[in-house]
């Protein structure tokens, strides 16, 4: 089956450089991705459409317009618009026309855009009326069950409303029924218990949807980590571990936050060590 893979930028944001990169020290992370006077840098909410010969599939909705605009200032929100559905209305689609909307975990910033945008008094309302939504189930048992260190990374009314919808299937394993053939999944638990990692198969090699296990080109260097990480040392395992079969296999990796890269290929340097290869500012029907 050909697969044609677009790029679609969600609502951008900008976060604290040292908290994006854990431990590195700033003088490090500064010459990747310099900080503005607030030491934030910028991030995008990248997600991956996959259009296939009867159906779309959407690979996650960023972080989208819902939040009220204290919460906007907070985590660097400054488009005032559901830029996603934008995304989708210059590929000739809607949130109607999206069949199934696969997501890694449910943070704000990744899940988030499956909500309307913020409007005053109104409640949360969900979009993507027809499609099925696939999530591992540890990954939304974290959502309903959050950790106070991590519990403002969620959104408490996204469980029930998906819930509600009767559309959603909970994943455990390295396959969706929803998804079907070409498509299989790692779960890692480094960034937060059960987060989903899509892989799809490709002619010339699978592509790996990163999510927050490699936010962006900067993070494939194995030791790189974000303060976020629930348990830094087992993601650089999970990364390496993955990594490494992607190289095998000439996999490529597509980033949700680099603000300047949508997907990589691999090499492997001098030192042995893996790093970003060719890399695509944006896909543009690619076949897979």
């Amino acid at each position: 089956m050909e697969r044609r893979l677009h790029s679609v930028l969600g609502n951008a944001q900008k976060l604290d450089g040292g908290a994006m990169f854990g431990n590195a020290p700033k003088a490090l992370w500064a010459k990747w991705t310099p900080p503005d006077d607030e030491n934030r840098i910028d991030l995008a909410c990248r997600t991956l459409l996959v259009r296939e010969p009867h159906r779309n599939v959407l690979f996650e909705t960023g972080v989208g317009a819902f939040f009220s605009p204290e919460l906007k200032l907070r985590f660097g929100v400054s488009e005032p618009e559901h830029v996603l559905l934008k995304g989708l209305e210059e590929l000739g689609l809607s949130d109607n026309d999206i069949d199934v909307v696969v997501l890694s975990h449910l943070h704000f910033d990744h899940a988030g855009g499956l909500l309307a945008a913020y409007e005053e008094g109104q409640p949360l309302r969900l979009l993507f009326p027809k499609a099925q939504f696939v999530v591992g189930l540890e990954a939304f048992e974290r959502a309903q069950h959050p950790h106070a260190r991590d519990r403002a990374s969620f959104i408490p009314e996204l469980p029930g409303l998906l819930e509600d919808s009767g559309r959603l299937e909970l994943v455990s394993g390295e396959q969706s029924g929803v998804l079907g053939e070409g498509y299989r999944f790692w779960t890692s638990h480094g960034h937060t218990p059960g987060m989903l990692l899509s892989e799809i198969d490709g002619a010339s090699g699978p592509v790996f949807f990163a999510a927050d296990l490699i936010p962006g080109r900067a993070w494939v260097r194995a030791a790189i980590t974000m303060g976020y990480d629930r348990y830094p040392e087992l993601l650089i395992d999970e990364k390496t571990e993955i990594l490494e079969s992607l190289f095998e296999r000439s996999g490529r990796v597509f980033f949700t936050h680099d603000p300047s890269c949508s997907m990589s290929e691999l090499r492997r340097n001098d030192r042995g060590q893996l790093e970003p290869g060719r890399s695509f500012l944006q896909l543009d029907g690619v076949i897979a």
